[in-house]
């Protein structure tokens, strides 16, 4: 790859072993591609998601998403996101080898002899540029049944919670905006919502700490839950959200549609 810019933050130390038992990881991969190179990277991204389909089989992975930046992002900054999810920290940690990802290569694109495989993954290394890395672990969700399926639409918020102040932060989206999405989903006005937390130690200076989801399963969806307003909120209920909306600072949000997913 031409560049990577490690964004590393840091949390509490936790069990590796109990949380695999429970938690989904998450690996977030901000991608910029050269428009003289867009050809070269689509065919590359069509052979990965073959090779992640393998990892699947394989039980290294659990999944693995594309989606193509619609809004949120400057010109030029990135254009894509992938996200690669994981049932295990060290997983997630450890990755794909590249040893892996010849025989996963091999596997999905049997037509291929293994230094063509070599070729194609040496070759993407001056494709792309990974521009921002981010180890999530997913600490809530909504109970729905969403369908991972192109033409999704899914906001990715990050935020950055108040220093030393986690558990008010995630109180707050667990306790006061999870059932404001759950009524959503409910009503039809969503897909799904996702709250995600650093999986790494972090520090003061670290540009975010958590990530939001929410998905919606197209435009029409995502515009008519822009236009809906909840009524019913009682005044007790609004205040509780002005204080969960200062526990953390916004500091972007990226709008996405999804041009591919293996499961």
């Amino acid at each position: 790859m031409k560049k990577l810019l490690m964004i590393i933050v840091f949390v509490p130390i936790f069990n590796l072993t109990s949380l695999a038992q429970q938690n989904k990881y998450l690996v977030f991969e901000f991608i910029k591609v050269e428009s003289s190179e867009m050809y070269d990277f689509i065919t590359f991204k069509d052979f990965m998601e073959k090779v992640y389909q393998s990892a699947i089989n394989d039980k290294k992975i659990t999944g693995w998403d594309f989606w193509v930046i619609q809004s949120g992002a400057e010109l030029g900054e990135f254009q894509y996101i992938t996200v690669t999810y994981y049932d295990d920290p060290v997983k997630m940690m450890d990755g794909i080898a590249n040893d892996d990802l010849i025989k996963y290569g091999r596997i999905g694109s049997p037509h291929m002899n293994e230094n063509q495989i070599k070729e194609m993954i040496k070759k993407s290394q001056s494709v792309f540029d990974l521009t921002q890395r981010f180890y999530m672990r997913q600490i809530a969700n909504s109970k729905d049944d969403f369908k991972y399926k192109n033409g999704a639409l899914a906001s990715f918020d990050l935020m950055k919670a108040v220093e030393n102040n986690f558990q008010e932060y995630e109180t707050a989206e667990k306790n006061v905006f999870l059932p404001i999405h759950q009524s959503k989903i409910e009503k039809g006005l969503m897909g799904s919502w996702v709250l995600l937390r650093t999986a790494l130690p972090f520090g003061s200076e670290a540009k975010s700490t958590h990530l939001t989801m929410n998905l919606y399963k197209d435009y029409v969806q995502f515009f008519n839950a822009q236009e809906y307003e909840d009524m019913e909120s009682t005044a007790e209920e609004k205040e509780k959200i002005e204080t969960g909306l200062k526990s953390r600072d916004q500091k972007w949000v990226y709008l996405a549609r999804l041009e591919g997913a293996v499961r």
